[in-house]
């Protein structure tokens, strides 16, 4: 296998959630390119299912798509070295107003492999018990609860495109 090298890193901008780099590259004929970089301190993400089969999901505004997106609870980890079982718990009961009285892990995920490192540790989560939703100041979430067929459904006919929310959601069909 032919030796690709990265031999610089420029951070070009460092923003709250990511850090965009250029990075030179020297590609085995001995030429350098400069290929785009994001660093992300990673994710995670969770499959909160009710003791009725339903899953839970958030309805919120994505500025990068300029509309509402249905997905499931998700965030980013407050530091690199938070453990993404703590994290899911914490997203869970923030963005739903939901407890899980059981986590597990159910796929881990590169979100974006070409150009950013962002991996999403994706949990299921059941024996959900109501608590109350704790959004941030910008945050506005709605929770609606679905069928996984309804949610397959959703997938195929492209309402919901998001990518955590595809892989997870197939995951879980597959797994049962």
């Amino acid at each position: 296998m032919e030796h690709i090298e990265r031999v610089q890193r420029e951070l070009k901008y460092k923003g709250t959630i990511l850090s965009m780099y250029a990075d030179t590259i020297k590609v085995p004929n001995g030429n350098t390119a400069v290929w785009d970089f994001i660093g992300h301190q990673g994710a995670a993400a969770v499959v909160p299912v009710t003791d009725d089969g339903k899953i839970l999901m958030v309805r919120q505004y994505r500025n990068s798509v300029d509309r509402y997106t249905l997905e499931i609870p998700a965030g980013g980890l407050n530091s690199k070295d938070e453990p993404t079982i703590e994290a899911a718990a914490r997203e869970l009961e923030e963005e739903t107003g939901y407890a899980s009285e059981h986590l597990e892990p159910l796929i881990s995920i590169v979100t974006a492999i070409a150009f950013c490192d962002e991996v999403i540790d994706i949990y299921l989560a059941t024996g959900l018990k109501k608590t109350q939703q704790h959004l941030d100041e910008d945050e506005y979430i709605d929770v609606y609860a679905y069928t996984p067929q309804e949610l397959a459904d959703m997938i195929y006919s492209g309402k919901i495109q998001d990518s955590k929310t595809v892989a997870a959601i197939m995951a879980y069909i597959n797994r049962k």
